[in-house]
């Protein structure tokens, strides 16, 4: 019923417990397809070594994790498709309840869940977006990623042919730009709980700033090209929720202080895009506090204010 697909490159700290994450699904129909993409290290051998006879392991030369994921479409049998990074978790039910969420709204292409994340070790970090979009999200999702990541819908794999795979040249924003593509032409339906873990790590191509910012410029160009008329007046909103992104995104390594720069021309961009942020007085006061810490302070004293502050934060907002 279900193909899930997990490309791998040199994955062999974390593979074995994502596959687990697949294998104890409360819902067992399906296969589970390994893209090895020319590991160095012993991810095949770790995988090799998992006895389900569900996993099917393909190797490759290293091609990305776009192209690796499309390589997994080309090689699934399932009526849905899911894509799981090498790295994150998924809570028992996950395919359970996406799966039952599709099966009752035939009219919907994709499911999606909420998610938390994770630090390299499996450590609570901080929550996702609680968002219910469903229906026509389109419009939505031209403002912003509320998927988040690669490793949370669940797609009817019709629907994903219709409207092709992954562009590689747009990676790490390539999910975005397929959920467009999807939002054009299907709906979609929101499950309204945690299925998802989403580990951030050093290694992770969402850490590359410089570059998430130029693929998602493109992403956005590319969408708002397409876009009707009607709804070209979210582009500036689209715009500001990136830059807005990309700040705390570079605010996040304490121990570089010129990401405190980056930050800065982040929050200008973002304002100059919609004036509107202004208003959104507490993501300001939180941005300027961390940019100001990372700016005057070493790193151990830096962190160690950030955490104290985060604390404050969650206090003063119950």
């Amino acid at each position: 019923m279900i193909s899930v697909i997990i490309p791998v490159y040199n994955g062999e700290q974390t593979i074995r417990e994502t596959i687990n994450s697949v294998l104890n699904q409360t819902f067992s129909d399906f296969e589970l397809i390994v893209i090895n993409d020319g590991s160095q290290d012993s991810t095949l051998e770790i995988v090799s070594s998992i006895p389900d006879s569900r996993i099917k392991i393909f190797s490759y030369p290293n091609s990305g994790q776009a192209i690796s994921r499309n390589r997994g479409i080309e090689r699934a049998s399932g009526e849905f498709i899911a894509f799981l990074d090498a790295d994150d978790l998924w809570k028992p039910n996950k395919l359970e309840a996406q799966l039952k969420a599709l099966e009752a709204n035939p009219q919907a292409a994709v499911a999606y869940s909420w998610t938390d994340f994770i630090d390299k070790d499996g450590q609570f970090l901080g929550t996702g977006t609680r968002i219910n979009y469903s229906g026509n999200v389109y419009e939505k999702l031209l403002v912003r990623n509320f998927l988040e990541h690669g490793s949370n819908p669940l797609i009817r794999r019709q629907a994903l042919i219709e409207v092709g795979g992954f562009d590689g040249s747009l990676t790490p924003a390539e999910d975005w730009d397929l959920y467009l593509r999807l939002a054009c032409h299907y709906q979609f339906i929101a499950v309204l709980s945690v299925q998802v873990l989403y580990r951030v790590s050093a290694n992770s191509s969402s850490t590359n700033v410089a570059r998430m910012e130029a693929a998602s410029l493109q992403v956005i160009e590319r969408a708002f090209n397409l876009a009707p008329a009607s709804l070209q007046h979210l582009k500036k909103y689209s715009l500001s929720t990136l830059y807005i992104y990309l700040m705390f995104k570079s605010l996040e390594n304490a121990s570089k202080r010129q990401n405190s720069v980056a930050a800065v021309r982040y929050l200008g961009l973002a304002i100059r895009s919609d004036l509107s942020v202004l208003r959104r007085r507490q993501t300001l006061l939180k941005a300027l506090f961390k940019i100001a810490a990372m700016s005057l302070l070493p790193a151990a004293q830096n962190r160690v204010l950030i955490t104290t502050a985060k604390s404050f934060f969650r206090k003063f907002n119950r």
